[in-house]
């Protein structure tokens, strides 16, 4: 088993900037990619960022890239999202996942574990 916590969401104004955390516990934390997903009201859960075992390699929506970057930590082991200039459309519940697979992985279904989530709101 794999448990994940995130931290980090909240309130912050458009264009400002947020760096979500993701800890993560259980069982050997390198051998899983990683991931980020988002779930705004109304709209499915969707991919934001992925990255490998490694942390080699990294994949990003259209949509934030240039904007978020994805990195991990393998020997403390945590998952970040930093967020820069922000948008009123990245406003969402964002969720750190975990598969245990080489990586980066974008198909949500994919994913074997979740976290519960942490809310983020940009206001304009």
């Amino acid at each position: 088993q794999v448990q994940l916590v995130e931290s980090g969401g909240g309130l912050v104004q458009a264009r400002g900037s947020l760096r979500l955390s993701c800890a993560v516990s259980g069982r050997t934390f390198s051998i899983y990619a990683m991931g980020w997903f988002r779930q705004a009201p109304g709209k499915e859960r969707e991919i934001v960022a992925s990255i490998s075992r490694s942390g080699g390699r990294t994949r990003y929506q259209d949509s934030v890239k240039g904007r978020f970057t994805i990195s991990r930590n393998n020997a403390n082991p945590m998952v970040y999202l930093q967020m820069n200039s922000l948008q009123v459309e990245d406003t969402a519940i964002y969720y750190c996942a975990a598969v245990r697979a080489i990586g980066p992985e974008d198909l949500r279904s994919s994913y074997d574990y979740w976290g519960q989530g942490t809310q983020v709101t940009v206001s304009s």
